[in-house]
């Protein structure tokens, strides 16, 4: 069945959690192919990134999250990066940072986009 989100967002997922998969390579390859797609898919990059935090040791519930990811790219097919038929093809970059932003872990955020002429590509 097809899913509207990358993500369960009511699964939390852990490093210990579940049982230990029997071949981890195959979580392994299945999310380097996810990463590739993100180049082209920006909308599952949160998902791969945070499935990607437990490619040491990956679980029955990582690759239960691997699998939902694959359904909702199955449902919603026709989402990708269209290039516009612009004049120009500038490479714009922007991006923004807080440093510590995180209370109690002082970690920071970052983002960035580019834009191909008018067209956003990462």
């Amino acid at each position: 069945s097809s899913v509207t989100c990358p993500l369960d967002y009511n699964t939390k997922l852990t490093s210990h959690d579940g049982d230990l998969l029997p071949y981890p390579s195959t979580y392994r390859r299945l999310i380097g192919k996810l990463n590739f797609l993100t180049k082209t898919r920006p909308d599952i990059a949160f998902s791969v990134q945070h499935l990607s935090k437990f490619l040491q040791a990956p679980r029955k519930p990582h690759i239960k999250g691997a699998l939902h990811v694959l359904r909702y790219l199955k449902g919603e097919s026709s989402l990708r990066i269209l290039l516009n038929h612009s004049p120009t093809f500038d490479l714009l970059p922007y991006c923004d940072a807080e440093w510590a932003s995180y209370p109690h872990s002082r970690k920071s955020i970052s983002g960035f986009v580019v834009f191909l002429g008018d067209t956003l590509i990462a």
